[in-house]
This record gives C-alpha cells, structure tokens and sequence, in this order.
C-alpha cells in the first residue's frame, strides 16, 4: 500500500504511446518511453552505488532531461535536489553542502557548476543523449541488472530550499507522499484529463514548474510541453504547435504575454484555463487577461513547504472571486499572534496542515519551533477566510507597512496602479520614516507617460490618505527572483533615506 502513494505510481499506464513529455528540442516520448527510460536510470544509478537517501543536485535546464532524471532519481530511493542554473558557484556551493549532495548532475557547459563540484570534492555527471529522446548518463552502466528497490512514501524525494528573502535559505525535504498528495490534487481540483496539456513556462528547479505544472499533468495522463525557457515570442507558437490547453505563471509572465497579446497575434479561446499562483494577481489584470484571451484565470496560492498548492479558486461553473485565491486544497485556518484559531472574516495568519505539508525543515529545531504550531504550519502570510472558506491574502506578516500603526498591505496598493492605464508593473514597499516609523513608497514600470505625480493623486482619489504612496518612482525594471517574484525588500534597501 505503500507504494501506491510514491511517485513510482504517479504515472498510471506506463504501456501507454500517447506523448508524456514533449521537449521542442528534442522529440516527443510517450508513457511506455518514459516508464522504459526511468526504470533503466534508476538501476543505473543504484549500481553506481548509491543508497536510499543520498542526494544528488540537479543543475539543469527546463526540458526532457531534467523530468526524466528527477522521476529516475527518486524511482531509485534518492532524492533529487534541483537547483538555479543561474546561481554563481559559491552559491550552488551552499545548496549543495546543505542538501548533503554525494553527486551533481549538470550540463557540461556549466562553469559554476565545475567550480562548485570540484570544491566540494563531488563527481559531476554530464547527461547525454545517443537519440533524440533518450536520457543517458556516462557515468552510469547502461545495462545494470536488476531494478531498483521500489520507494517508500515517508522518503525524501524533494529537497528544495525557501528563498531566503527573510533569513538563511532553509532547507525544505518533500516526501514522496507529501509530492504525490499535491500532485494528484491539483490535477484533480482542475479536472486534468490525458486530453490535457501544458505548456511549462515556470522553472522546473522551483514547486511552481516542477509539481504545479508538469507533475499534476504526469498524474492526470495528459502531456508537457518543455521548452528550454519562457520566451514570450516562442509562448504562443509553441501553444498552437503542440495543442497546449493551459498554463500557470506567476503575474509578471501573464502581464509580459498580455502586452504583446495583439503584436503576437495571440489566438482567443484556445485555453481551457490559465492559472496564476506564487504573487497576488491585481484584479484589474485578471479583468484583462480573461477579456483578451478568453479563458477563465484561476488564482491559487503554493509555497514550498506546502509541496506547492495550498488553496485555489474552482473552474467555472463554481464561483471564483478576483483577489482571493479560493478555498483551500489543504486544511487551512486563521490564527492571531497567540496561535488562536479565528472566525470568518477575521485577518491574522495562514496556517496550513495536510499530507502535502512538510513535517519540518531540514537539521533546523529553531525554524520549526517558530514554523509550527500544534501541527500547524505558519505560514507567515497575513490573511482573511470569508464565510463560504475563500481565502484573501492581504500580504507577508514581514512585507505589511506599519505606517503609525495602520498596518498597509504593499499589494492594496499595487492593486490600484496597475488599475491606471499608463502602467505596466507596480510594487508598493515600506521604508524608515522618523514620524510614523515607516512610510509608502512605490515604484511603477510605464507602458505610457505619466508623471509620478499624477499616480499619486490618482492613487489618492482610490486610497485612505494612509496609504498613498508619500513617492513614485518611475523605473524601467522591478527587482524580481528567480521565479519572478518581486522583490519588495531590495527596493526598501535602494529607496531608504539612509541607502541614498
């Protein structure tokens, strides 16, 4: 019974010639393909010897070698440590001693990657390819015999790390368990049948890509399409080509194929749906997106620990509400500073319980003293649940502006900017003021002319005079992670008065 909830049995017809993964660069290899190619890797890499538990770090791009080897790493009792191709290699280095890596697999073309091994006195193994769609590792005996002895669901398939925005990146082990749970509900919660495919534009080294988008579709028997990359200029040929039927992103990837909806000649109607997660979505942008590409926009909300979703709207017919991101796909609740739990309509913080939550982080007593709270994961998001469960977040406890004691959420504010015509991108952001301690301030992207002057009174004719930006600043770029996430603190660090 076990094994059942490993991701050994994520795909279901391994004798299946429908397409499973279909890599633009390479070729598209069906069910039997992939179950055929997993299985061959997993006894490799266990005659390489290693053991149930090592890790091995992943550095590699979106595409069919990395879903191949990450199903073939944690088919044979390993765990699998994705990682930022586009970290230096003192970075890669951290995360590779943290997660306790015995291997590297990396593109041979990757210095940092050489560097950060090497340093660490780890063998690099390169993937190859004899033909197209077929997974090959040199350091790997072909023929091993046998195959690998099967997963058991309390093992680490997934390591990954929080983004550090905060404090130390902490390490995050996902259980086999903890990732099917997330996978399969996801697939169920959008009714993803095999006829369904989608078009992966997130990065496959983060839970947004890797679970949200490519593995709930492996659950559902549907295929994935991989590009090395999002290109906004590929997206929509790469959709028609392959008969995509819906994507996730976060918001900036939606507003970057929304302004060039109209010079890509962007089709209408060809989604079944499009998902946003990972950032608050502006209601006005939801508005544009679903008029222009006539497909219903599902907000959700993941994080990490939580093996990506935690809460999403449903498909039409059943009710969605712009700005909340739905009721919860796992146990979620509303607690005040005391851990007590609160009512409808009450804000305090998210907590979250379920078999798609982590049991802890990784060798850290003190973050799960602080993280956990009777079984209870805090999330450190602040939030309201209304009466029929929907989830509304109002922002990261540490990212509210405590402006004299009005507590302001940045993304309140990010809401009505990007409701003006002229802008493209907005983040609000708190700095120091002597008077009220903190101080609004916002910094927009155009895609027109306007002053910063006009924003501001245009903010003040839809805000309380609390929360009006005190500044604008037009820039051409917001700060933005990995995974596009904006970063709030490194424009507080830039627009500080002490910074200047």
């Amino acid at each position: 019974m076990a094994e059942q909830m490993t991701l050994a049995s994520l795909v279901g017809d391994l004798g299946s010639s429908d397409p499973a993964i279909i890599d633009p660069a390479s070729r598209a290899i069906s069910y039997k393909d992939l179950g055929d190619q997993v299985e061959r890797l997993a006894a490799g890499f266990r005659h390489a010897g290693l053991g149930p538990g090592d890790c091995v770090a992943m550095i590699l791009p979106n595409g069919l070698e990395m879903l191949v080897l990450f199903l073939a790493l944690t088919r044979a009792r390993l765990v699998a440590a994705p990682l930022n191709p586009a970290y230096k290699a003192d970075e890669l280095r951290f995360y590779m001693h943290d997660a306790q890596a015995h291997v590297v697999i990396a593109e041979s073309a990757s210095d940092a990657a050489k560097e950060a091994a090497a340093g660490l006195g780890l063998p690099l193994w390169t993937p190859s390819s004899d033909r197209p769609g077929t997974v090959e590792l040199s350091a790997l005996n072909k023929d091993a015999p046998g195959s690998a002895e099967p997963p058991q669901a309390a093992d680490v398939a997934l390591f990954l790390h929080t983004s550090g925005t905060t404090s130390r990146p902490k390490g995050v082990p996902l259980t086999h368990s903890n990732v099917l749970h997330s996978a399969r509900n996801i697939a169920r919660h959008y009714a993803l049948t095999p006829q369904d495919r989608s078009l992966v534009v997130m990065p496959l080294f983060h839970v947004h890509g890797l679970i949200g988008a490519a593995l709930s579709t492996l659950a559902s028997g549907g295929a994935v399409i991989v590009p090395p990359r999002f290109s906004a200029s590929e997206f929509w040929t790469l959709a028609r080509d392959h008969r995509a039927t819906w994507y996730t992103a976060v918001p900036t990837i939606h507003q970057v194929l929304l302004a060039r909806a109209d010079n890509d000649g962007a089709p209408r109607g060809v989604m079944r749906f499009i998902r946003s997660c990972s950032a608050a979505l502006a209601p006005a942008v939801l508005a544009q997106l679903e008029r222009r590409f006539e497909a219903p926009l599902i907000e959700a909300y993941g994080m990490t620990e939580a093996a990506h979703q935690a809460a999403s709207n449903p498909l039409p017919p059943l009710t969605r509400k712009p700005g909340s991101v739905g009721p919860g796909t796992a146990e979620i609740s509303i607690v005040d500073e005391s851990g007590r739990h609160l009512g409808p309509n009450q804000p305090g913080e998210v907590v979250l319980r379920g078999p798609n939550v982590m049991g802890g982080y990784h060798n850290n007593p003190q973050a799960n003293a602080a993280a956990f709270i009777d079984g209870w994961f805090r999330t450190g998001d602040q939030g309201v649940l209304d009466g029929e469960g929907y989830l509304t977040l109002i922002g990261r406890i540490k990212e509210l502006i405590n402006r004299g004691g009005e507590k302001i959420s940045p993304a309140e504010v990010d809401a009505v900017l990007l409701q003006h015509p002229a802008v493209a991108e907005a983040a609000a952001f708190g700095v120091p003021d002597r008077k009220y301690g903190e101080e609004i301030c916002a910094a927009a992207v155009l895609r027109k002319e306007v002053s910063a002057n006009e924003l501001i009174a245009y903010c003040r004719g839809h805000l309380a005079d609390f929360k009006v930006p005190k500044t604008i600043h037009i820039v051409s770029a917001l700060p933005k992670g990995p995974t596009g996430k904006i970063q709030r603190r490194e424009l507080t660090s830039k627009y500080s008065p002490a910074g200047k």
